[in-house]
């Protein structure tokens, strides 16, 4: 069997007798029994869409990825060596439960957040005309647009939704609105088969007698042949190209590649630590539990929790401002883009036409012009194209302050009409006004009122239309259009008889009074927010559909760079080589097709950027799919928003602005407390190694560091709630496993030598100084000695942690010029405050923990203002090297 696009091309350049015949149809329409039959043989009118996933698929899929995998065979491991393998009475499964439980939460908080923004997304489903007008053995019937198959004869009127891709039989004055499928905003006009004037097009979707499902009918009437309909129109081929693009988007690459890297830490660090205490003391097993005990600190278990609660606080924040999150990444993804790539029509423009200027022949603004132009448009009959409209409405905006334009439906009467029709390509009416005068009032296109016109009108003086006037008009009218508006003359005649029957051969001899100049106009909030993601490090491309022109036009309005347009045609004999270069320099992209437009949008990302896209017809689909994240608005097709991550609720594009910084509070807050934890976690483990080495016991219990790492990622909780430095949120920034790498290697043996500092003074100093005693190995004293020496370093290793918080959380000063949030200063001051209690409490002796002497407290305190002396100095090499902090 052919294909689809064969079978369309075929059709329009076939008899449509043979055509009626190979469909086993005729004018009279199909037999019911015919019906079934080519319902079986092409199928149903019903679009497949992905099947949407399980409850039970969308649970795991919030819970388990790369990084929870790691923790929950950390918590395995934990079971089986502490709880398994323990000595009886020794078991503990803290660990684990930690662990489980932690993961659980943050899949929870996930898994609700996007089922309500699911929820919330299904709600934008705008409801459609769901019936259609077929001829079925020769009668017409209303039946559900699900029920009609190839063959079958429909009719279509303005208003209708095309049910299927069809062949138009008959037409009348056929304007479709296709902007969905090809991003032009003008109406197009379709031809039926017999008064098709072209047969050479570049796609079929400018083939006059074709149209195509998802597009709807603005004006006239037609008869048509349905040829494919479902997943064999071209809307449905677009839906099912969207499976053949599953691009991970940045958030989740860079995730993926932090899950590697620690994964690599762990199987490095934890035979390291297992060896070198094994070796030093000779109990393997306690060696095993102190090493796992080391992989759950170098692994930030808060980290699930800590994501989730910055993407989930910055969806909310986006609720507030009307914006839908469907996908808790997109929130971050939308901060890190660097490019956004957009459709023009319906996104930067409000997708309806507006009347720029009425000008006189001179090209100066004229409201005599827009006078006779509403005469035309207010009485003519049938469906008021946009064109039409956009003149009434301007006219009844003019009319409050200029009485030339006051009254114009009750003083003139319509007296007849020469309907539109695509030969001559204009239309009049013919009015009377209150003193009996009778006037034909004529508007088209402007070649063809030239052509018709003898006389001018300019200041209320007629004069002969010259040669030097007509070159005049047509060299402004050319001007015009190099902006992108769209020309229509508008001219009259007087001193015509009422009762009279008039023709189209009574248009000439007449007097142009002017011309008409329109556009689709840009949002009001699209400059502002394409200066705005600028000033934000976000360069915009617009990637259209629409012709080259108008596109122009739209692009110098909102302020875009339009010195270099690339067309479609051009893409196609483009390399990818030289594609990738093009994308860099390009701004303005036109007459593309939906796999141009995604073509375009991997190109920018191969060379290395973060790309957001958004649109909102169905041939912006894939281009959303493919893009790092995918934004849509409320009332675009329902393909583009079950595509989009994020969808627009306002038309007012400044969201993007307040997105783009709530994605990059959510990076900077959830890369603070990765790389925080990654380096203070390597900083103890360097400080293991050097004791395991040196000292004759461990220099912490086990138990102590599972109460550290906890109460520390507890002290983190907040940091989804810290302030960001505004010079921070002014660029993009990308999550890189290296930088990550980076910073731990430069601030870990940091806090590490202030740690061995601590074990020398501790060792050294102040415990005997406590027990009266220096450390003997085996001696009654050794105990309380190695429980005095373990207490000390976990509350130094306590402070130091949440102390440097402050010095790391910002590249600036901390306090003085960049300031905590109180939520973040108060959890890390309680949870150092809290250890340093522990040993004074009740549970001190369940925990291994004793008090200690006021003269540690002076020891702790010159070791924590020198240890933030010397961070704040290594962060200045750090960034004056680096050029970035976090």
């Amino acid at each position: 069997m052919k294909t689809t696009k064969e079978r369309l091309a075929a059709a329009i350049h076939t008899p449509l007798n043979e055509t009626l015949s190979f469909y086993k149809t005729s004018l009279t329409g199909l037999t019911e029994e015919q019906v079934e039959k080519n319902r079986d043989l092409y199928g149903e009118n019903t679009i497949t869409k992905g099947q949407e996933d399980s409850i039970l698929k969308k649970i795991y899929e919030s819970i388990i990825n790369p990084f929870t995998i790691i923790l929950l065979v950390i918590a395995m491991i934990s079971m089986v060596t502490n709880v398994w393998l323990a000595k009886p009475g020794q078991e503990d499964p803290t660990t684990s439960i930690i662990i489980v439980v932690l993961v659980l939460i943050s899949g929870g908080i996930r898994f609700v957040q996007e089922l309500r923004s699911d929820k919330a997304a299904t709600n934008l489903s705008k409801m459609i005309v769901n019936t259609a007008t077929v001829i079925r053995e020769g009668q017409s019937l209303e039946v559900a647009i699900e029920d009609l198959v190839v063959g079958d004869i429909v009719k279509l009127s303005a208003g209708d939704m095309i049910p299927a891709d069809l062949l138009l039989i008959e037409s009348r004055d056929f304007f479709v609105q296709q902007s969905g499928l090809t991003g032009e905003s003008d109406s197009v006009e379709k031809l039926a088969l017999s008064k098709m004037s072209q047969s050479n097009f570049d796609s079929l979707l400018e083939a006059e007698a074709l149209a195509f499902m998802g597009t709807n009918v603005i004006s006239g009437s037609a008869k048509a042949l349905i040829l494919a309909v479902g997943d064999d129109t071209m809307m449905g081929e677009i839906e099912q190209t969207l499976n053949t693009y599953d691009e991970p988007t940045s958030f989740e690459r860079d995730m993926n590649s932090i899950s590697w890297l620690l994964i690599r830490l762990m199987l490095v660090m934890v035979p390291i630590v297992f060896l070198s205490n094994g070796l030093t003391d000779g109990d393997w097993l306690e060696a095993g539990v102190f090493a796992l005990s080391v992989g759950v600190g170098l692994t930030p278990e808060m980290l699930p929790m800590i994501i989730t609660a910055s993407l989930a606080k910055g969806s909310i924040i986006m609720a507030k401002e009307k914006v839908v999150i469907k996908k808790l990444n997109a929130i971050q993804d939308l901060g890190a883009i660097d490019i956004l790539c957009t459709d023009k029509t319906g996104t930067l423009t409000q997708d309806e036409i507006v009347l720029e200027y009425p000008l006189d022949i001179h090209g100066d603004l004229d409201l005599s012009v827009l006078r006779r132009a509403y005469l035309n448009s207010y009485f003519q009959t049938g469906l008021k194209n946009l064109m039409d409209r956009a003149i009434i409405s301007r006219t009844e905006k003019e009319a409050k302050e200029h009485a030339i334009l006051q009254n114009l439906d009750t003083s003139f009467q319509k007296i007849d009409e020469l309907p539109f029709d695509f030969e001559r390509r204009r239309m009049s009416v013919i009015v009377k006004d209150e003193n009996e005068a009778v006037s034909l009032v004529t508007k088209g296109a402007l070649e063809e009122m030239l052509a018709i016109s003898t006389h001018v009108e300019y200041q209320d003086q007629i004069s002969p239309l010259t040669d030097d006037i007509r070159v005049e008009i047509l060299k402004e009218v050319d001007q015009l259009n190099q902006q992108g508006l769209r020309v229509l003359g508008v001219a009259y005649k007087t001193g015509l008889k009422e009762g009279f029957a008039y023709s189209v051969e009574d248009e000439k001899e007449m007097i142009l009074t002017g011309y008409l100049a329109f556009l689709d106009p840009p949002k009001p909030s699209a400059a502002p927010a394409i200066q705005a993601l600028l000033e934000y490090g976000v360069q915009t491309k617009i990637l259209t559909g629409d012709n080259e022109k108008v596109t122009q036009a739209v692009c110098e309005k909102v302020g875009l760079d339009v010195d270099q347009i690339l067309l479609g045609s051009d893409i196609d004999a483009m390399t990818d080589e030289e594609l990738a270069q093009a994308v860099e320099k390009v701004t303005v992209f036109a007459k593309l097709s939906p796999d141009q437009k995604a073509r375009i949008i991997l190109q920018i990302k191969s060379n290395g950027h973060c790309v957001g896209y958004m649109g909102d017809g169905i041939n912006d689909a894939p281009s959303m799919k493919v893009a790092d994240v995918g934004i849509s608005v409320d009332t675009a097709v329902d393909i583009a928003k079950e595509t989009a991550d994020v969808i627009l609720l306002d038309k007012d594009l400044m969201v993007l602005e307040k997105g783009l910084v709530e994605g990059r509070k959510v990076y900077a807050n959830m890369t603070k407390y990765i790389k925080m934890t990654v380096s203070s976690n390597f900083g103890n483990i360097l400080s293991l190694l050097v004791s395991g080495i040196f000292l004759p016991f461990l220099p912490m219990a086990p138990i102590h560091l599972i109460v550290l790492n906890l109460v520390y990622d507890l002290s983190c909780i907040a940091l989804p709630f810290d302030n960001v430095d505004e010079d921070f949120l002014k660029h993009p920034h990308k999550w890189e496993a290296k930088s990550i790498t980076r910073f731990m290697i430069w601030m870990g043996p940091i806090s590490s030598a202030f740690d061995i500092l601590t074990f020398i003074l501790l060792y050294f100093v102040i415990v005997p100084m406590t027990t009266g005693q220096a450390y003997v190995h085996g001696a009654e004293s050794a105990t309380g000695f190695i429980i005095l020496f373990q207490t000390g370093w976990f509350i130094e290793s306590m402070w130091s942690q949440t102390m440097v918080i402050h010095m790391l959380r910002s590249a600036k000063l901390p306090f003085l010029q960049s300031r905590p949030s109180w939520l973040v200063l108060g959890t890390t001051l309680l949870a150092a405050s809290f250890v340093t209690f522990l040993p004074y409490s009740a549970i001190a002796n369940l925990l291994r923990l004793t008090p200690l002497k006021p003269i540690y407290f002076l020891f702790l305190l010159l070791i924590i203002i020198l240890y933030m002396i010397s961070v704040t100095v290594v962060k200045r090499i750090y960034i004056k090297k680096f050029r970035s902090w976090l």
